[in-house]
């Protein structure tokens, strides 16, 4: 993975990704990679300082130790990652090109958020509520890979273990 800075990441604790709708409408994905724990934030816009206002509301909500970096592919709503850095001191890496596997769990959690907005579908008349509500459906059923614990339970984990 291409880091922003000169050292490689500690550990590329979450990946970013859009998902893409009608009439111009995006969903930002964020998946823990450890417990896999899923959280949406609606897009105003594709254009960088709506993606980097709903990354940092977000980043807002976690403790700053669980979020330590940032990985994301190579789209273009990334290009003022340095404005997400300042405003929340989480670093930014970038996936190299057409390297899917380097966010694999991403990739199969954007796969299951496709059966709840499938392509084509607007939106925008998702409210936020709505959106944690679908992360909350992901979040709540176990997983063989991870010893049949929730990304729930798991996170929880990992929140306690900082405190």
């Amino acid at each position: 993975m291409f880091a922003t800075g000169s050292e490689q990441p500690r550990a590329a604790i979450r990946s970013n990704d859009l998902i893409v709708g009608a009439n111009n409408s995006y969903i930002a994905t964020l998946v823990e990679r450890q417990s896999r724990f899923v959280m949406l934030a609606k897009g105003a816009n594709k254009d960088t300082q709506s993606v980097i206002t709903a990354l940092i509301r977000q980043a807002s909500k976690l403790p700053k130790e669980l979020y330590r970096s940032l990985t994301w592919d190579r789209g273009s709503e990334m290009t003022d990652h340095v404005t997400f850095t300042m405003a929340t001191k989480i670093d930014v890496y970038f996936c190299d090109p057409q390297s899917p596997w380097q966010r694999r769990s991403h990739e199969n959690t954007n796969r299951l958020l496709r059966q709840c907005f499938p392509r084509g579908l607007d939106m925008t008349t998702f409210s936020q509520a709505k959106l944690s509500a679908v992360a909350r459906q992901l979040n709540e059923p176990p997983r063989k890979t991870m010893q049949h614990q929730t990304p729930a339970e798991r996170f929880d984990q990992c929140v306690a273990a900082i405190h």
